[in-house]
């Protein structure tokens, strides 16, 4: 009875895929009609795919297909990805190779759904295959159609690999698949993207334990993704990595992407601490020039004149803007060890000169509550850090 039921239920796949297929003869018939002129960019391809469909679903078979159908997989650089390359890199270099490995794949198809309009992500994860869990991670894409998630997998849709080559068989059962379903093969790193309630966790994976149990915690998956697409790029890393480390790092990928997320976010944060310590000098160098334009007037003994208002704000404006460098140096978090001692003559810059702006707005202040004949009394040669102004 075993081996019947085996059978059974790989005649009953095969038999699902080609239902699959059946019901989109006429989508992937036009999408082998595509002229060449229209699949050079995912603007070309996705104009195409608009202006040929009507439905969202149509036009999401539309992409897989022509995904899964142009893009081989290439078996010679599956372990030569590069991280630093980015996703319009990885675009531009399989529509022109129509090759890649699954982060490839999954590129290409996730840009051709958001360019349709489909709220769509990528994602990254490991697998099993026959019983065991490959080492390799992989990369897939979910897709929200008519208020429902559906995860597509378009490398495996594409075809397999047997004995180190690559062949090219379309495969439906990775098209539209239920993650409650598709769960059995592949899982996130990070338990988010299961879209289940009650996430399943890396030994259960590991064990084959897939049925989701209402004894958990309920886990409000729609509610949680709402809350990650509204974090900035780093907190989404951060949240990313806790719900990774929260689910079990039971293998090596499963600690390399945590440990990754978290390489992530320090990068992007000495990155955007470095571009907030760039606005900073910015800010300073106004202020020092601010102030030099006042030590020259006050050289010349506040000729010409202006008004005791105008005084006041020729020495207020730059003291401000020092004592905004100053604080925004406070609450400035780090930007890597290598910039420590430019961060540390920045602040040292900002303390010289606001030491001098108190000094001459100390001055003003005197000078203002003086008379006038007093007021010509209080001049003398003021110098900048030691050196004459002239």
């Amino acid at each position: 009875m075993k081996n019947i039921f085996l059978f059974l239920s790989l005649f009953f796949s095969l038999l699902s895929a080609g239902q699959v297929y059946s019901g989109y003869l006429l989508v992937d018939a036009k999408m082998d009609a595509v002229p060449a002129n229209s699949t050079t960019s995912i603007d070309a391809i996705g104009s195409y795919i608009n202006a040929n469909f009507n439905t969202e679903t149509d036009k999401i078979r539309a992409a897989f297909y022509w995904t899964a159908s142009n893009i081989s997989y290439d078996v010679a650089n599956r372990y030569a990805v590069n991280p630093n390359e980015t996703e319009a890199e990885k675009i531009t270099k399989t529509l022109k190779t129509k090759k890649g490995v699954c982060i490839h794949y999954a590129t290409v198809f996730n840009a051709l759904v958001q360019k349709i309009g489909v709220q769509s992500y990528i994602i990254e994860g490991y697998t099993k295959q026959n019983g065991k869990v490959s080492d390799l991670a992989h990369a897939w894409t979910a897709a929200k159609i008519d208020k429902k998630w559906y995860v597509f997998d378009p490398t495996w849709g594409s075809g397999y690999v047997n004995n180190g080559r690559f062949s090219k068989k379309l495969n439906n059962i990775y098209f539209k698949s239920d993650p409650a379903k598709i769960i059995a093969s592949h899982i996130p790193f990070d338990y988010l993207w299961q879209f289940s309630n009650f996430p399943i966790t890396n030994g259960e994976f590991y064990e084959g334990k897939i049925q989701s149990s209402i004894t958990k915690n309920h886990f409000d998956f729609e509610k949680e993704i709402n809350k990650y697409n509204a974090l900035s790029e780093a907190d989404q890393l951060f949240a990313s990595a806790e719900r990774i480390a929260r689910n079990g790092v039971k293998n090596a990928m499963i600690l390399e992407r945590y440990e990754g997320k978290k390489e992530q976010r320090t990068f992007l944060r000495h990155n955007m601490n470095i571009e907030k310590l760039n606005v900073v000098v910015i800010e300073l160098n106004e202020a020092v020039v601010l102030l030099n334009d006042f030590i020259h007037y006050r050289n010349n003994k506040f000729k010409p004149s202006f008004s005791d208002t105008e005084i006041s704000r020729m020495i207020e404006i730059p003291r401000m803007k020092l004592v905004k460098c100053q604080n925004d140096m406070y609450s400035l978090g780090s930007t890597g060890n290598q910039n420590t001692s430019n961060v540390a003559s920045i602040k040292k810059s900002i303390e010289a000169s606001l030491a001098q702006a108190e000094e001459h707005a100390l001055f003003v202040k005197n000078y203002l509550s003086k008379s006038k004949i007093v007021r010509k009394t209080m001049f003398s040669k003021v110098t900048w850090f030691g050196v004459p102004l002239r």
